[in-house]
């Protein structure tokens, strides 16, 4: 075994553990097992506590190293873990003087046991100001679809959110550097691009010019015109500028799905979220994009049972899913993370927060299999993720046999099978 990386969280999390193989390998690791944790929510630490253990038991002999946002929020709490042998900052993770050092700990440390300080290798994040684009040879094992990472961190303080923490503030990848990589990627053979980030929509303020998303997204189209499909990735609606508008309205290559950090329903709770828009703002924002491009899909992340939140609040929440028309729903269950000003409000009954989780989630799949439905007799242009699977432009998954991946194809809709179309 020469390095493996488990992956938790979100889709920049799985862009970076590319970055992280390469560059823990190029640094001549070997017998290495880097976890890429996730800080959203204690589960999530909790699950990468559990691989640790867990992997440390199946492959005894092979170093444990902690990097991502739990890395850099707790160090010290996964450096007391005696199968810990090093902790690794979240921006040192995307650098390869950072995998040497590892290497050169470890050879130094042939037996295991090194104390619990003398493993963590962690940055202040907030210091960093700048950040460098990462281009990968063979991203994803040849997978169609390929992720692009355009920015970093966030200048927005939530309270519920710890990332800002993890994260450090926004900082993007320079217009010119990043029409490379999609140019450079496509003419790898891939055919669908996803641009994503940690705050994607504060695209460009920390850019000579300030460019916003929007003029990004029509550099792209305009000057790699051999790119297929482009896909972006969990936006903030409130921040979507004008060209952005301008490119879902009018420009096909940009696939017709956005997902939408909406939190809650609730005007009070957003208030106390420390969110920047209201829920009509939300409403209209999706009826918006709906008059721009009439069959485009949405989704939402939604918290279910934040810090004071009432059935009635929580009700609210419950019928954006109808109002906005969302397809696709992600539901977090409210966590508590440590430091954050959520976790010192009063807080809603465990029980009743997975409670509200289970209807919030029952909602999502009743608006899925009302989607599904309603492909059923549409031709769609199918881009073929596996032997057995595809995914329409509205990013519905599409059962197949027998195709090749990478391919986009046109293919109609005969029906569903619950959680995917058929043809």
């Amino acid at each position: 075994m020469s390095v493996d990386v488990v992956t938790f969280g979100c889709r920049l999390n799985a862009f970076e553990s590319e970055v992280i193989l390469r560059e823990a390998e190029s640094a001549g690791l070997t017998e290495t097992i880097v976890i890429n944790s996730c800080a959203v929510t204690n589960e999530a630490v909790a699950q990468a506590r559990q691989s640790i253990r867990r992997l440390k038991r199946e492959r005894p002999q092979a170093r444990i190293v902690v990097t991502g946002c739990a890395a850099q929020t707790q160090p010290q709490m996964f450096a007391e873990m005696t199968e810990v042998d090093r902790v690794v900052g979240n921006d040192d993770k995307m650098r390869g003087e950072a995998w040497r050092k590892a290497r050169t700990a470890f050879d130094a440390q042939p037996s295991f046991g090194i104390a619990g300080e003398e493993k963590i290798a962690v940055a202040d994040i907030m210091a960093v100001r700048e950040m460098a684009p990462h281009l990968l040879e063979g991203f994803q094992n040849g997978l169609p679809r390929v992720f692009v990472q355009v920015q970093n961190g966030c200048d927005h303080r939530c309270t519920f959110c710890i990332i800002p923490y993890g994260r450090g503030n926004s900082r993007s990848v320079p217009m010119g550097a990043v029409v490379s990589q999609v140019r450079s990627v496509v003419e790898r053979g891939h055919a669908e691009i996803v641009l994503t980030g940690v705050d994607l929509t504060s695209y460009g303020a920390d850019l000579p010019g300030a460019p916003k998303l929007g003029m990004l997204t029509k550099q792209i189209l305009r000057h790699v015109p051999e790119l297929k499909r482009l896909r972006i990735s969990s936006i903030d609606s409130i921040e979507v500028d004008r060209d952005l508008l301008d490119v879902i309205g009018n420009e096909e290559r940009l696939m017709p799905h956005l997902h939408l950090s909406l939190q809650s329903g609730d005007d009070l709770v957003l208030k106390r979220m420390k969110r920047r828009h209201s829920r009509s703002q939300a409403v209209d924002f999706c009826t918006h994009v709906r008059r721009l491009r009439p069959d485009i899909a949405l989704g939402a992340d939604i918290i279910a049972g934040f810090p004071t939140e009432t059935e009635e609040m929580f009700a609210r929440s419950q019928d954006l899913v109808e109002e906005c028309d969302l397809t696709f729903l992600h539901v977090f269950p409210y966590s508590p993370r440590p430091g954050t000003p959520a976790a010192r409000m009063p807080q809603v009954r465990g029980e009743v927060i997975k409670e509200r989780a289970k209807r919030l989630r029952a909602a999502g799949e009743a608006a899925l299999q009302r989607r599904l439905v309603s492909e059923v007799g549409a031709t769609r242009q199918v881009l073929i993720e596996s032997p057995t699977q595809g995914r329409t432009e509205h990013f519905v998954p599409v059962a197949i046999t027998g195709e090749t991946p990478g391919a986009v194809r046109a293919m109609k809709m005969t029906g569903h099978d619950g959680g995917r179309l058929t043809v």
